[in-house]
């Protein structure tokens, strides 16, 4: 195709470190089609210190920074706030389609402006479902409401593209394209790698198997991470060739309890939180992983470590379907039960560390970019879908 556009405004908005790490690929790959794209970097602080943070590694300055974060702030003051700020920005740049990604308040909140203001929006990491409101919650019902006023939906695998098609989405908005997350790990992993957190360097060193554990989740507190904490224990104690490494969420409850409970061990290494470079490289050096995050689902598997998933639902089924993530639930019994296998049951870990990556193939960013150009004529052909 040969012909004459303008060159379009796409406007990338985020507010929390996940998505930066999965956004940021999708910004280099725009960047590089600077004839065709004006690419405009719009942050909301919903998450402040890690956000730059991942925003430093990528090389990536916000063009526009609302800065809307503070000491415990509820999801009324973040929606408020990130819609007001967001519908000044939206008005002043004018652009010709907004970016967003998942299932953030800022996600949200962005997604909303973008309609009010009738703007197409893209949805990168659309059609994900636990089919439970209130889990994970809230990210359940805000990529719910995003999917709705999107007009192109990155769905990444056949999963996604399946759950939007029996909830009446048309065919012809959903492109299934891998999951940027991948590419952002590929990215980032480093056979080589010197850890930003100091102590990291000297942790991994360690004479034994190292597991690494988050945990986070608000739908988790209570009783559900009392009992996840205590399975982590029991293994640690059980164990001896066995540390574990735990880089503990800001969150005052998580920290407190996690102080408390697994605190005083001497191979349970409490952590304050540490940049995504960190984490990934961390992740390619462990056995295998405890968790209750979404976003570790799409980033185990690249590094063939089995995934203990300590929550009662995923939206990421795809994994669990594959054998490479472990859907354990919050029982003390069953975290415990499953981690150990793994640790004794050498045809259990093999398998599930060769499961394969039903998330990626680190060309998702390139295919989005190509989707968009398509959208806005630039191109006749669409990409191959990934899977496809």
């Amino acid at each position: 195709m040969s012909r004459l556009i303008a060159k379009k405004k796409i406007m990338v908005v985020f507010g929390t470190r996940p998505e930066a790490t999965k956004m940021c690929p999708v910004v280099q790959e725009l960047r590089r089609y600077s004839d065709r794209f004006e690419t405009r970097v719009v942050v909301t602080g919903q998450h402040r210190e890690q956000l730059h943070q991942a925003l430093t590694h990528f090389g990536i300055q916000p063009d526009v920074d609302l800065e809307i974060m503070k000491p415990n702030q509820s999801l009324a003051y973040v929606t408020a706030a990130a819609i007001t700020g967001l519908d000044r920005v939206v008005a002043e740049e004018k652009p010709d389609m907004i970016l967003i990604h998942g299932d953030t308040q800022t996600t949200m909140c962005g997604g909303m402006v973008a309609s009010f203001h009738r703007i197409p929006v893209g949805h990168v990491e659309a059609g994900l479902r636990s089919h439970n409101k209130y889990s994970p919650w809230p990210e359940e019902i805000n990529r719910r409401i995003v999917d709705v006023v999107s007009d192109l939906l990155f769905a990444p695998t056949s999963v996604g593209h399946q759950n939007l098609i029996r909830e009446g989405y048309s065919e012809k908005h959903i492109y299934v394209t891998g999951q940027t997350a991948v590419d952002a790990a590929i990215h980032t992993h480093m056979p080589s790698y010197n850890f930003q957190e100091a102590r990291l360097n000297d942790l991994v060193q360690f004479d034994g198997r190292i597991i690494t554990v988050t945990a986070h989740r608000r739908e988790n507190y209570g009783a559900p991470m009392e009992q996840m904490f205590r399975a982590i224990r029991r293994v640690a104690d059980e164990h001896p060739d066995v540390a574990v490494i735990y880089p503990v969420h800001l969150s005052p409850y998580v920290r407190e309890l996690a102080g408390t409970m697994l605190g005083g061990h001497e191979r349970i290494h409490l952590i304050d939180p540490i940049e995504y470079p960190d984490m990934i490289n961390l992740l390619s050096r462990s056995y295998l992983v405890l968790s209750d995050s979404g976003g570790l689902q799409e980033e185990t598997p690249v590094f063939r470590k089995p995934l203990v998933l300590m929550r009662d639902t995923t939206e990421r089924p795809e994994a669990v379907t594959a054998n490479a993530v472990y859907l354990a639930g919050t029982e003390e019994a069953a975290i415990y039960d499953i981690t150990t296998r793994l640790l004794t049951d050498s045809e259990l870990y093999d398998a599930m560390a060769n499961a394969g990556n039903p998330f990626g193939d680190g060309q998702a960013s390139a295919r989005i970019v190509q989707i968009i150009a398509h959208y806005f004529g630039y191109t006749d052909e669409l990409p191959k879908p990934f899977g496809g």
